[in-house]
């Protein structure tokens, strides 16, 4: 992966997205003294069964801001779009590539927006739309004629992105090797997802955290050098 960068804007779908891979990585880039932060789509209320859509929304950020706060992480904004019915279109456009106006990185990253994981797992709608506008939403940034409202206050358009990273994707192009540290601080990140893990598994939420983490980093190892890794599908721009 690029390393020439200093700012990073990661924008996914829900509360936990970011903790399901690339959490490591971004431990790894905050440790380099990188400055990243979380925009999530939805605050997540339609994701725990057994809890109303207000409460699990207010649980879901809490444990969103602890779990960004281990990775180095202290910017996380909701933009409270509808968790599972994400609507693809200009609203969300509009929305993220404010995000990025306001950020101004110069990587984005983003989650899978392809319709698998690879063979048969089939992806979830929210995360193939936000991924897909994510991508588009990076070139409305550059262009002063896309969403001028947003720029009435004397704000500039930004076309510094110079790459968005897709974590999760099943076509990975690069990939960012995680040392121990990282790996520690990406498992540490999914535990404060307690309330969302516990409903979603029998397994005790830190051996659940630990199992899915260390998995997850070792898919890509053979392909990219035989280290532990959080792989990306890399769009230059």
């Amino acid at each position: 992966m690029p390393e020439d960068w200093e700012r990073a804007l990661a924008v996914v779908a829900h509360p936990d997205d970011m903790e399901y891979g690339a959490a490591a990585a971004v431990a790894e880039w905050t440790a380099a003294g990188k400055h990243v932060a979380y925009l999530m789509v939805t605050r997540g209320e339609a994701g725990i069964d057994g809890l109303e859509p207000v409460e699990c929304a207010r649980v879901r950020e809490e444990e969103q801001h602890a779990s960004a706060r281990i990775v180095g992480v202290d910017s996380v904004e909701f933009l409270g779009h509808q968790d599972g019915v994400i609507e693809e279109g200009v609203p969300l456009r509009r929305d993220i590539a404010a995000a990025v106006r306001a950020w101004r990185p110069e990587l984005v990253v983003t989650i899978n927006h392809r319709d698998t994981w690879g063979g048969s797992h089939w992806n979830t709608p929210d995360h193939r739309v936000v991924g897909r506008a994510v991508l588009d939403a990076c070139g409305d940034a550059g262009n002063r004629w896309i969403f001028p409202e947003q720029l009435d206050g004397g704000e500039k358009p930004w076309n510094g992105v110079r790459w968005v990273a897709v974590a999760g994707s099943p076509e990975p192009t690069h990939a960012v090797a995680v040392g121990h540290a990282a790996v520690e601080r990406a498992v540490a990140s999914l535990c404060e997802h307690r309330a969302y893990i516990t409903a979603l598994s029998d397994e005790p939420v830190e051996s659940y955290a630990r199992s899915f983490t260390e998995w997850a980093l070792r898919l890509g190892a053979e392909r990219f050098g035989g280290r532990d890794c959080v792989t990306f599908e890399l769009y230059p721009r």
